[in-house]
């Protein structure tokens, strides 16, 4: 008889699972459908009534251009947008600045100014669609120049849906984006949660990400532990700065990946729902159901997809998608089958959708609750990833808090050792990838991918020269003066910073500003 297989997360999967083979308390890990601890989903109907948000992520080049793909997006049926943004953006640097230079447009849409975000969202209702921005040490920046924006159109605070990332521990951990050192930057998290309560209601103020971590190859049992592990240290800054549980958990929202493992995915979302609800009401003291309850937003997994023969990933992203909706995801992005090439061509981003709604509306999955509820399988491998990420969750706190563990290289150390032993695997052929270490073909057809134009940067540069000389300078510098004034203090930096944006500062000078106080994060740092 053969070895039997390894799941990603480490475990053996055997061949045959029979009843012996589920949690004696089977009964209690489940409960009901959007009953504690929600192990079944969150909601007791779940898609019978309604299908989850498909979302698609874009944004390229220009503000225009990415506005284009949005109103191309809503007219083939995408329920909600979800943002890319450059990586200067995401940097909080102008496209002018020196550092900027090649970056500019090149992996999302460039930002600058209040500007630039009216063009993004040109003659799309705000207080209709759904938009999630990737986006995290700036993230207060442009959900506050996206309220502004709104407000511009007649669209209050109240009537905006959506979610910014703001999940700036998983930077330190995984992708690298980060600005300031980790106490000022969960300060930055803290006041966000706080000013959407009261401003933004409806405003899922994070989205505490596996996802990035997956992709750095992080196992399943890895992307939980260590995403729900940030999710207790940001909700411990919250309570720090005086904010009540039930306040602002209800508004947390989580992001992971789905990958071609199917029934491992299942057990991961399932695994996670279920531990998250126990931590919210029993070390946090939770009463209501809604903070109790893990709400997440699916991408499926970039990292599979190949350049070699670029139509299997339309077969690979089916997988990860319909993974995610028996998994109980509350929203879905599908990859393009070209992302491993390019930024994806429109035909490739609508086919990623129609995926997503042949699964919503020609499968019978929209039929019934939980559909893998007491399977053998799944329930077994559900709880054995509860039991995997439970210990991992300990061996981060044993460091004394998420933040020393970062310092002290443990989560980034124990996800570099996997994505080592999965290189190791493809390499070697143990791990199969179609089309890239079996079944190949001598010379894949050609592909013309999506250019951005690259005069993208200095036409932003130019716009930025004519920004500065027709706005009043003189009160850019006096609310610069008010955020550094609080930055420097106590009060919540948003309402400062919002005035800035208003009076036409730029991303780069707000961010600037937040720089000269807190200081920019080394890996080395302490603090």
């Amino acid at each position: 008889m053969s070895e039997p297989r390894s799941s990603e997360s480490g475990f053996p999967i055997k061949g045959v699972y029979t009843q012996a083979d589920l949690p004696e308390d089977l009964p209690d890990r489940l409960g009901g459908p959007g009953e504690f601890p929600y192990t079944r989903g969150v909601y007791s109907t779940m898609y019978t009534s309604r299908p989850w948000t498909m979302r698609q992520y874009a944004g390229f080049g220009t503000a225009t251009e990415s506005n284009a793909r949005y109103h191309q997006l809503l007219r083939a049926g995408t329920m909600g947008l979800s943002v890319a943004f450059d990586l200067p953006t995401q940097m909080g640097y102008d496209s002018d600045d020196p550092i900027a230079h090649g970056e500019v447009g090149k992996v999302g849409v460039a930002i600058d100014s209040i500007e630039d975000m009216r063009l993004l969202f040109d003659g799309i209702p705000l207080d209709k669609v759904s938009t999630s921005m990737t986006i995290n040490a700036p993230g207060s920046v442009l959900l506050l120049l996206y309220q502004l924006v709104a407000e511009e159109a007649g669209v209050p605070g109240a009537a905006l849906n959506g979610t910014i990332q703001n999940d700036i521990l998983k930077e330190y951990i995984a992708r690298g984006t980060y600005i300031f050192p980790p106490k000022p930057s969960l300060r930055l998290v803290a006041d966000t949660f706080a000013y959407c309560r009261a401003e933004v209601p409806k405003w899922n103020t994070i989205s505490i990400s596996g996802y990035h971590m997956a992709e750095a190859g992080a196992t399943p049992a890895q992307e939980i532990a260590f995403t729900l592990a940030n999710g207790v240290e940001y909700v411990r800054a919250a309570l720090a700065a005086g904010l009540a549980v039930d306040d602002f958990a209800p508004r947390l929202s989580f992001f992971f990946v789905a990958r071609t493992t199917l029934l491992e995915e299942v057990a991961k979302f399932r695994a996670a729902r279920r531990i998250w609800a126990r931590l919210m009401r029993d070390e946090f003291g939770a009463k209501n159901p809604k903070s109790m309850m893990l709400r997440f937003h699916t991408q499926t997994a970039g990292v599979q997809l190949t350049a070699q023969q670029p139509e299997v990933n339309l077969v690979r992203v089916a997988i990860q998608g319909l993974g995610a909706v028996l998994g109980g995801t509350q929203s879905l992005h599908t990859n393009s089958f070209d992302e491993a090439i390019a930024l994806p061509t429109e035909k490739a981003a609508r086919l990623a959708l129609r995926t997503q709604q042949v699964l919503a509306y020609e499968t019978d999955l929209t039929a019934t609750v939980d559909p893998f509820a007491g399977s053998y399988v799944v329930e077994a491998m559900t709880a054995e990833i509860e039991a995997a990420v439970v210990e991992l969750m300990e061996r981060v706190a044993d460091h004394g808090s998420v933040v020393d563990a970062i310092e002290a290289g443990f989560q980034k150390r124990e996800i570099e050792q996997s994505a080592y032993r999965m290189a190791q695997e493809i390499d070697s052929g143990e791990r199969v990838v179609v089309g890239l270490n079996r079944f190949t073909v001598d010379a894949d057809e050609p592909y013309e991918p999506l250019r951005v134009d690259p005069t993208i940067e200095a036409a932003q540069a130019e716009r930025l020269a004519k920004l500065r000389v027709e706005r009043d300078n003189a009160a850019v510098e006096r609310a610069l003066g008010e955020l550094r004034a609080a930055a420097e203090g106590a009060a919540n930096v948003l309402h400062p910073m919002k005035e800035a944006l208003r009076s036409r500062a730029t991303v780069g000078e707000v961010c600037g500003t937040l720089r000269q106080v807190w200081g920019t994060y080394r890996p080395s740092d302490r603090f």
